[in-house]
């Protein structure tokens, strides 16, 4: 069973209503908080890097997770999180850095420039660059650069693909790490033409738009990719998924696809962290397509251990369903 102290009931509740009476920018406290309470992660990790400058500006800083006890070089993975191309922070995602690091990864998540500073492609620029970071010293952190694995979820699932189809984003930055393989959750991959707000804003000026699009992308050297949905996503449509990995089978590229039973936007990312694992089995599936394609040569990779479902929901934890309804009503659709 999930067992959480009494005293970390208090404190998640009193955090819940502090996050659900005050949403307005001026509170600082974000809806993410919860799943990154100290209490609420997974344990044996350690952050390594914090707020590390990859280039100038306050959007270009990252954080590096890794796993408490340290031997050889470990894979690593480059975790870019969503949020419409126009918000986000890297903070709120602790909980994801954490929960690769407990199963063996170095773990690296980049803040990148958001619209309207910047439109595509200056998002994928700036996640390119914090690549050739990674390149140039992640070794210092205890990562092997030549085990690298991309990994995203919504807006940041679709940069973390096209980092790995359009060679030009890397090229430009003078990354030649190889990407092993991407894991992309809930990410949109076929959405031409721009239809809402969101979408409009970061592509709408893009001169070719049918090349912002994954879809169009597909050759047989893309890497081996692993999709994961669920199936009552309304931002972006189980279908999305379904277009794009037939594509990639068309084309001979290996996919591995999960469609989870019932579940919306947020919640796979979600599920990733400690607090929610029990959910669904997604971290479990990420770290096995990971080890399929040479995450851990040795054939040794930490066993992912799903929390037990907790017999009765704890009443603290309670308006955890309205956290995650808060958060997939954030989202306008990408596609029609």
């Amino acid at each position: 069973m999930l067992r959480l102290s009494s005293l970390f009931h208090r404190a998640l509740a009193v955090l819940l209503l502090l996050v659900f009476s005050f949403t307005g920018q001026a509170f600082a406290l974000s809806v993410m908080d919860p799943f990154n309470l100290p209490a609420a992660m997974d344990g044996g990790t350690v952050k390594v890097g914090d707020g590390v400058a990859y280039a100038d500006g306050p959007r270009h800083k990252l954080d590096v997770y890794a796993p408490e006890a340290r031997g050889t070089s470990a894979p690593v993975v480059f975790f870019i999180y969503g949020g419409g191309w126009n918000r986000g922070e890297r903070s709120d995602y602790q909980f994801v850095g954490r929960a690769l690091a407990a199963r063996g990864f170095v773990t690296v998540i980049a803040d990148y420039r958001l619209v309207p500073e910047v439109t595509y492609p200056g998002f994928l620029e700036d996640s390119a660059n914090a690549l050739r970071w990674v390149q140039d010293n992640i070794a210092s952190y205890g990562g092997d650069p030549t085990r690298l694995f991309l990994a995203g979820h919504s807006a940041g699932a679709y940069n973390a693909v096209m980092l790995a189809m359009d060679p030009s984003f890397l090229r430009e930055y003078g990354v030649t790490m190889p990407v092993l393989g991407v894991a992309a959750l809930s990410g949109p991959y076929d959405f031409y033409p721009f239809e809402y707000g969101e979408v409009q804003n970061a592509f709408g000026a893009a001169p070719n738009p049918q090349g912002t699009q994954p879809i169009n992308l597909v050759t047989p050297e893309t890497p081996p990719m692993y999709l994961a949905t669920g199936t009552t996503d309304p931002i972006v449509r189980m279908q999305n998924t379904e277009r794009f990995a037939q594509k990639l089978k068309d084309s001979g590229v290996w996919v591995t696809t999960r469609y989870y039973e019932g579940f919306g936007h947020m919640e796979p990312v979600i599920a990733m962290g400690a607090m929610w694992r029990w959910r669904m089995p997604v971290l479990d599936d990420m770290v096995a397509f990971f080890q399929m394609f040479g995450a851990f040569p040795s054939g040794v990779p930490y066993v992912a251990v799903a929390p037990d479902p907790p017999e009765q929901l704890p009443d603290s934890i309670a308006p955890m369903e309205q956290i995650v309804d808060q958060l997939n009503a954030m989202f306008q659709p990408i596609e029609n």
